[in-house]
């Protein structure tokens, strides 16, 4: 009960926002004479503003009421000071619904004060920009700002509200103009200024929505953060799918009204056929209104939705999904969906030419969407793959040094024989096999397929195939595990683009996490490091890399300087004498506890360009320097039997890491999960 209430106060107090911002537009534009035309109209238009504007403040009030008992749980909380006070003030939600409620009280003020002023372009255009100042606080609370609290961030979702207001908010001042119009004229003439005035704010809300649609476009894609599968199988997607059917019909509407009906209303007072446009213009505006309302609605279901981000999909309902990854090099696929392509772009051509051509509405409408349907058919079959219940199910387990080590022992003991020991398919029995193995290292297996694909292959074989099942032998932890090492031996591949020198403003490689603990006794994580310092992780073995050890510490308070932060791992487990004097000789942290895991499997990123290192079961380097941006990406890699002096020379070791402190570059930080 109590989320509905706050749904609809939501609702309420968006539209009497929205309505007063595109109202006052709509006016500017009808003022642009020197004197505004059918009086009436507009009274009764501006007698509703002082209504719209006590509803936005109570909206806000009814739903700051209902926040807090969804958060206390409790309804007596409402009636403790305490309570309000402590949210508004230590809670980021509470401030911005402090700002909000500020900026509604200033509208509130200034549509009492300028009541009685004389009406004038310049005066709607200044109600209209403080009618946009709740609406951009509104977007601070957004999906597109809950991640990351910038400008970047917020303006594609505060330009998308207020061009929603500018359209919608438009409509009642432009039904108000046509009825009271008809209920006024004792002929069908319409009255020449004011259809220059729908003519005009026609032409301004087709730019409008085609921003209204672009800057969703953008919201969306950041929400979804190519999660797109969510669009068809979680609430929040169902809900937007709806959004999006019925804004199709409010375009398609606005269309016919453009098109059809104000044409009508061309010929001036003389034209015979005005009253037929006015009551088509009235009747479709009004659907268009009624839709227009339902969307918002949805709008502010969806706002207060959980995010495709954070909304699981247990079980994929279909038994296929798209994905142009897996199926473009496949036989006639490029073919057939530009084919599609072609029978789409020409549908469009015939939208194009019926206008031209002034084809009835059912013709314009029913050729395109035949074609449309058409083009469809024969560009998405071909790009259709398989798809499971787990395909699109996120791994519950990390993609870390642990889970990807013990993903390492269990590929040892039930996979190495058949798919070999770099996952290449070259085992000693696959050529026993009716099936070709894939190249799990080499070739783009893992990004053509989900983790949920691999899962399930894992837990039940591969139907046609020799691949068994393991869900009987292996705990759902342990499939994981194996997912995230199949997942390991592809990054690693990947990271042989790596070399002693950083490529400027560019990342690409997603380095495992890893938890340790060091010779002080400080725990600690990767992620730690984010945001603040980049990291050099150095794999070591003692003996070997005594030399190198010392330079290290010949120039640890230079690098401290530059705000970097060394982590020592040895790749092979140490005495406790040895531990005693690395940690005596070494100023830097040497991890303890997780360092055979972080080892191995950073070991998986040591191939290069010149030594791939893909025969066998392959050699592990006794000496790797890994340089970890801010962001937490892999961005420069040393193995000293591989690149020879590279980072000895410390200079260019010193290079980088400038380069590196250099950047400007957002990104966001890398996932804890494969995908």
């Amino acid at each position: 009960m109590v989320e509905i209430v706050a749904a609809i106060a939501r609702w309420f107090q968006l539209a009497a926002n929205m309505i007063l911002l595109g109202s006052c537009i709509f006016l500017a534009i009808a003022s642009t004479r020197k004197q505004a035309y059918l009086e009436a109209w507009i009274e009764r238009l501006e007698r509703l503003f002082p209504w719209l504007a006590i509803t936005i403040p109570i909206g806000l009030m009814v739903i700051l009421m209902t926040t807090l008992v969804q958060v206390t749980g409790n309804v007596s909380s409402l009636w403790q000071q305490e309570v309000w006070l402590g949210f508004i003030k230590d809670t980021r939600v509470g401030q911005i619904w402090g700002w909000r409620t500020l900026f509604a009280v200033l509208l509130l003020f200034t549509i009492f004060h300028f009541r009685k002023s004389s009406r004038t372009r310049n005066r709607y255009i200044f109600i209209a920009v403080i009618a946009t100042l709740p609406l951009i606080a509104g977007s601070l609370a957004s999906h597109a700002a809950a991640e990351e609290f910038s400008v970047s961030a917020i303006l594609p979702y505060a330009l998308h509200i207020i061009l929603a207001g500018v359209w919608f908010g438009a409509l009642p001042a432009f039904l108000l103009m046509i009825y009271e119009n008809h209920k006024n004229a004792k002929t069908k003439r319409f009255n020449v200024p004011e259809y220059k005035t729908l003519m005009r704010f026609s032409s301004i809300a087709l730019p409008v929505m085609l921003l209204i649609i672009l800057t969703g476009i953008t919201v969306a894609d950041r929400i979804f953060d190519s999660y797109y599968a969510a669009l068809v199988a979680t609430p929040y997607g169902w809900l937007l799918s709806t959004k999006i059917l019925i804004l199709s019909i409010i375009l398609l509407i606005a269309a016919r009204v453009r098109a059809h009906w104000l044409p009508l209303l061309a010929s001036g007072p003389q034209a015979e056929n005005t009253g037929d446009g006015r009551a088509g213009i009235r009747k479709w505006v009004r659907i268009e209104f009624f839709l227009a309302l339902l969307l918002l609605f949805l709008a502010t279901v969806i706002a207060n939705t959980t995010p495709v981000k954070h909304a699981l999909i247990e079980n994929w309902p279909y038994p296929f999904r798209f994905s142009i990854l897996a199926t473009w090099n496949q036989p006639n696929v490029a073919t057939q969906v530009w084919i599609g392509v072609f029978i789409l772009v020409l549908a469009a051509g015939v939208i194009l030419l019926g206008r031209l051509r002034n084809w009835e509405f059912k013709r314009l409408i029913s050729i395109p969407a035949i074609l449309l349907v058409s083009g469809l058919a024969v560009a998405l079959p071909p790009l259709t793959i398989q798809a499971y219940p787990e395909t699109y199910r996120r791994p519950p387990v990390p993609f870390d040094a642990i889970s990807i080590a013990n993903g390492a022992a269990l590929y040892a003991q039930h996979c190495v024989e058949c798919h070999g020991y770099q996952g290449m398919g070259n085992g000693i029995k696959a050529r026993t096999l009716s099936t070709k193995l894939p190249d799990l290292l080499t070739e783009p297996h893992t990004a053509e397929h989900t983790p949920g694909d691999f899962y399930n292959w894992i837990s039940y074989g591969m139907v046609n195939t020799d691949m068994p099942g393991y869900a009987d032998k292996l705990s759902d932890e342990d499939r994981w595990d194996l997912v995230n090492f199949v997942h390991a031996l592809s990054r690693g591949y990947q990271a042989r683009i790596l070399s002693p020198e950083i490529t400027p403003n560019k990342a690409y490689v997603k380095p495992p996490l890893f938890s340790y603990a060091d010779n002080n006794g400080v725990n600690g994580t990767l992620q730690d490091f984010r945001g603040n310092k980049t990291t050099l992780l150095v794999v070591f073995s003692w003996s070997q890399s005594q030399a190198r050890m010392e330079q290290l510490k010949q120039v640890y308070s230079r690098l401290n300087e530059q705000n970097i932060a060394v982590l020592a791992v040895p790749a092979n487990e140490l005495t406790t004498d040895e531990m005693a004097q690395v940690a005596a000789e070494l100023p830097f942290p040497i991890v303890t506890q997780s360092a055979a895991e972080i080892s191995s499997s950073y070991a998986l990123s040591r191939r290069t360009l010149t030594h791939p290192d893909i025969i066998g079961r392959g050699k592990i380097p006794d000496h790797m320097e890994f340089l970890i941006d801010r962001n937490g990406y892999m961005r420069a890699r040393w193995i000293p039997s591989i690149d020879q002096s590279g980072w000895s020379d410390i200079d260019k070791l010193n290079q980088q890491i400038s380069l590196l402190n250099r950047e400007q570059m957002k990104m966001p930080y890398p996932e804890d999960f494969v995908r």
